[in-house]
């Protein structure tokens, strides 16, 4: 079944290389019951672990069935390890925290046998454990866990059972046990290779190897020859050594991720830690981008409260390059009747006033702003009111006594009620409310509106306006618009050059686009900021991943001295990292959402949660788990199965 030519096998311990075989040659029949034996250093754990597929030799042939092994990869020698060979340990190497039947499950797992719980119950059952399957190592004597270890060997029926002095820890009375399965395993037909220094559990084999200083000095049979197995079964193995070749894999990325969240629960702790940083990191995205989203989207509010395509024109003047303008160019009416005509360029016009007023209604009184604006105030300005309506060109005319109201005054001075059709007292003088203009913000919410002849004639005294809205036809033909509303102003008050900066035009488009990039740069630096530390959190998870990877190594030895390939460890590392960020990210989402609404309850912020947010911060944190699960995932997928099974 297995035979070895000149085999060699050396090691570098520093400077020095020990050679630990040396020239070896050997071959083992099916059914054997063999033994090799040797003092500590000798070299007959290097030669089980050659012959169980967990190492391979530097120089020489293994063959197997007549199929030479020696020069396969890992993944292919685990595809051998999985439905060849069946390992018990000195050390047992038992899933801590993990049930007795999980540990026996888990070959089958590797070999893509999932779900064949009964296999694993009739092992157990086998070694006179089927009552202890529930109970994890913690809960089970030396002996016991011994007998696990040796189900877990025999779950995927191999050829050969390597044991490595299985005996080692044991008391008297659980040694005898142990011996005694495996001696009932060869009177069924298994190959048991026995590893051991005492003499006397050599002595109950068939066969003893006695290796000394990486060489075979002694080889000797004591007992009657092996039992044949049935040659069926050399073509089955002859079919896996064909599938090893092609580095077939077995387990599904599904079949990973019991074992992913098993362990995560098993290491609470660890878990919470890592889930930590993510948790924070997404939480701060999504209250930062709902903080600048509810920022983007108020400023938006009240700049389209401004109007579209506006431009204004306001006297005095401005300091262009370094140097002041001269004069004040005070504007009047019949500039705003002359800025009218220009009918291709211009959509309507309005002038206005400002003062302050002294209101009251019955009983109640209250100081606002007072404007006075042209009828087509309300079309410039997207002020149509919520209730009622707003003046006329004839009553703007006729200096008609009429308002509208903002919210702010129509609560103070009427409360609930409507106020449209009341009358009420600006200066000690009386107006009909004739409508309500809708919210706009507490700025500009504050005001009272009146026909700017009435404003300047009736009640403030002012021969000229303080500014006049332009809407311009179109955005294209702003810049014209403002060209020619220049020109109309310096021709009607004959300015010199130099007088030409004593007005402003300023073009609201402008301020806008602004305003909105300020906005858009606060959002995206608000955001940049959060999601540092989803960075920070991700670095987070790869270190604790890494330590992660040093507290297991023995574990991931094991998981690949029963099979699993560098796949599947690297799939599972990785499931664990993406699913801690997951769920990280989920809980994160949540605490988002609470401190968001927390700033708009007790800070007053204007926040806004967009769907777009919470998905990027999903996206992203698994992103995160993805990208810096990889590099802790394959060290550990690349751990050499000897190594990692020795280390401390």
């Amino acid at each position: 079944m297995i035979e070895l030519k000149n085999i060699t096998k050396s090691y570098k311990m520093g400077d020095m290389t020990v050679q630990a075989v040396n020239d070896i040659s050997l071959k083992i029949e099916q059914g054997e019951y063999l033994a090799i034996i040797g003092a500590s250093g000798s070299g007959k754990s290097t030669l089980m672990h050659i012959l169980g597929f967990l190492d391979r030799p530097d120089t020489g042939t293994y063959t197997v069935f007549g199929e030479d092994v020696s020069k396969l990869k890992d993944d292919k020698l685990a595809i051998l390890r999985s439905n060849i060979a069946g390992f018990v340990f000195q050390q047992f190497y038992l899933l801590p925290r993990t049930k007795a039947i999980e540990n026996v499950e888990l070959p089958l797992i590797y070999a893509g046998k999932k779900g064949l719980k009964k296999t694993a119950h009739e092992k157990l059952e086998q070694v006179e454990l089927f009552n202890r399957d529930g109970h994890t190592p913690g809960e089970l004597s030396g002996g016991q866990q011994q007998k696990v270890a040796i189900a877990r060997a025999l779950v995927n029926n191999p050829y050969v059972i390597f044991a490595d002095e299985p005996t080692g820890n044991l008391d008297s009375k659980s040694k005898e046990e142990i011996m005694k399965t495996l001696e009932d395993l060869n009177k069924q037909g298994k190959t048991v290779v026995l590893v051991t220094h005492e003499k006397e559990i050599a002595e109950r084999t068939r066969r003893i190897i006695t290796v000394f200083d990486g060489k075979i000095i002694s080889d000797k049979r004591i007992k009657e020859e092996p039992v044949r197995t049935a040659g069926s079964k050399i073509l089955n193995a002859k079919e896996l050594l064909a599938r090893a070749k092609t580095n077939i894999g077995e387990a599904l990325i599904m079949d990973h991720i019991p074992q992913a969240l098993k362990s995560m629960v098993s290491h609470k702790m660890r878990t919470v830690l890592s889930m930590l940083g993510i948790l924070i990191g997404v939480g701060a995205v999504i209250a930062m981008m709902a903080l600048g989203k509810g920022a983007e989207d108020s400023i938006a509010e009240k700049l389209a409260s401004l109007g579209s395509n506006l431009l204004m024109v306001r006297p005095g003047g401005r300091t262009v390059g370094g140097v002041s303008s001269v004069g004040y160019t005070r504007l009047t009416m019949e500039d705003a009747e002359a800025i009218s005509q220009l009918k291709e360029k211009v959509k309507a016009v309005a002038a206005s006033v400002r003062g302050n007023g002294q209101t009251a209604f019955e009983n109640k009184n209250w100081s606002t702003s007072i404007q006075g604006a042209g009828f087509k105030y309300e079309q410039i300005r997207a002020a149509k009111p919520e209730f009622g309506r707003f003046f006329t060109e004839e009553e703007q005319k006729a200096r008609t006594k009429v308002a509208v109201l903002g919210v702010t005054v129509v609560e103070e001075l009427f409360g609930t009620s409507n106020p449209v059709g009341k009358v009420i007292k600006i200066n000690k003088i009386n107006f009909a409310v004739i409508g309500v203009l809708p919210r706009k913000g507490p700025d500009q919410d504050d005001i009272i509106i009146i026909p700017v002849t009435t404003a300047m004639y009736r009640l403030l005294g002012k021969k000229y306006v303080d500014s006049i809205d332009v809407e311009a036809t179109d955005i294209e033909t702003m810049e014209e618009a403002t060209e020619d509303i220049r020109q109309v102003i310096i021709k009607r008050h004959n300015l010199k050059k130099k007088q030409y900066n004593s007005f402003q035009i300023r073009n609201m488009a402008d301020v806008q686009e602004t305003m909105r990039s300020m906005t858009k740069t606060m959002s995206t630096l608000l955001g940049s900021i959060a999601a540092i530390s989803l960075l920070v959190g991700g670095i987070g998870i790869m270190n604790i991943m890494l330590v992660s990877v040093t507290e297991r190594t023995k574990e991931i030895g094991l998981r690949k001295a029963i099979g699993a390939q560098e796949h599947d460890i690297l799939f599972q590392f990785l499931i664990e990292s993406i699913v801690m960020t997951v769920i990280g990210g989920v809980i994160g989402i949540l605490l988002g959402v609470v401190v968001a609404m927390a700033l708009a309850s007790f800070a007053g912020w204007v926040v806004k949660i967009t769907t777009y947010s919470i998905i990027l911060s999903t996206v992203f944190s698994t992103a995160i788990g993805l990208i810096f699960g990889i590099f802790p995932a394959r060290k550990a997928a690349k751990l050499n199965p000897i190594e990692a099974l020795r280390f401390e």
